[in-house]
């Protein structure tokens, strides 16, 4: 690969769907600013927990061995009507995929977890990057990225809606396995293939899958991200994950199973 195609990459990459973890947020009716219902919120409760509630349950800063924990930044969230998708059926694998409540959520919140230390940027850090090899170079981007990002949503619902959401999510799995086409904004990101995957097996239920889209549209290029959904009794959980260096260097990653933990602790 050359050079400037090593640059052109990383910045299709980091600014295409397929790093999605740059426009996420909190929607309208399910953010951290959704009004306290004031409803039982009792572990086996079908009552939706409250903001305030959530906010208490969801992983902090200082919580993730290894991981740095902290809001989604407000300049790149976006509100649940701003994502479309081209099948229905998609649209909760689409919500889950960025971040918001994959259903009708009474409240919901979300952090970003990133991993706290990254691969050494370089074999030969010695060298200036006029100096680097395109080989160097290259792999000094895909190190320099190889980072973990996680995004966790909690989602809270009334009576069954947590359980039928849920059901909506491991349904749409398997109806859309071919692909969907999700436009977050006015970009639109292509996935070819969307195939499900070993879930944690947390919580009541969990469901995990792969989604794999279209990194370089020039070379056909291809990447793919991680998505895993647990419920446990009214509230959802949404662990969406990227990591840049690895989409870039074709290396398998998935949901970091320290977030997964840490986070199913916080609910118990």
């Amino acid at each position: 690969m050359k050079r400037s195609s090593g640059i052109r990459l990383c910045v299709t990459v980091a600014v295409s769907a397929l790093s999605l973890a740059l426009i996420t947020g909190c929607s309208d009716g399910g953010s951290d600013d959704a009004k306290d219902s004031g409803k039982d919120s009792g572990k086996g409760s079908t009552k939706a927990l409250t903001a305030a509630e959530l906010k208490k349950l969801i992983i902090a800063k200082g919580e993730v061995d290894g991981y740095e924990v902290a809001a989604a930044p407000k300049s790149i969230s976006i509100p649940k009507s701003g994502v479309t998708v081209d099948k229905e059926q998609c649209r909760p694998l689409a919500w889950a995929m960025t971040a918001l409540a994959p259903g009708d959520a009474a409240a919901a919140t979300s952090r970003m977890v990133t991993e706290a230390k990254p691969v050494s940027a370089s074999a030969s850090p010695s060298k200036s990057l006029e100096d680097l090899s395109e080989e160097e170079f290259d792999d000094a981007w895909s190190a320099a990225l190889s980072r973990t990002v996680t995004f966790v949503g909690l989602s809270s619902y009334d009576g069954d809606g947590a359980a039928k959401t849920f059901k909506s999510v491991s349904d749409a799995i398997g109806s859309c396995s071919s692909g969907y086409t999700l436009t977050p904004g006015t970009d639109g990101q292509k996935y070819t293939k969307i195939a499900a995957e070993k879930a944690s097996g947390t919580g009541d239920e969990s469901v995990a899958f792969a989604a794999s889209g279209e990194m370089d549209e020039a070379d056909g290029q291809t990447g793919t991200v991680h998505t895993e959904v647990v419920r446990r009794g009214s509230t959802l959980v949404t662990y969406y994950t990227v990591n840049l260096g690895a989409l870039m260097s074709d290396k398998a990653y998935d949901v970091p199973s320290a977030v997964i933990d840490a986070q199913t602790a916080k609910l118990k």
